[in-house]
């Protein structure tokens, strides 16, 4: 079974990007997007505003996959080579 973890970067003051970690399995560009499509429901849901959220897989630099806006997918990339996001689990089917 599929399990995410999920973390925030700070974009603005106001809004943050969430961040979506796939463990222990391989999924597409189509997954990713639907992923990705659970979570803004889910914030949405909370009333929390969202500037974006970027779907992660992979654990080496060489299996490493973030898909995504590019700019939200930049400043992810950037907080995770900083070790600046703490990851939490999170069920989302």
């Amino acid at each position: 079974m599929r399990s995410y973890v999920y973390g925030t970067v700070r974009d603005t003051q106001r809004t943050a990007i969430y961040v979506i970690r796939v463990k222990d399995d391989v999924i597409d560009p189509i997954e990713a997007d639907q992923i990705a499509e659970m979570m803004r429901e889910k914030i949405q849901a909370r009333g929390e505003s969202v500037s974006g959220v970027v779907v992660v897989q992979g654990d080496t630099k060489e299996t490493l996959r973030l898909h995504g806006a590019p700019h939200a997918v930049s400043r992810v990339r950037a907080a995770m080579f900083n070790a600046a996001i703490s990851w939490q689990k999170i069920e989302l089917e």
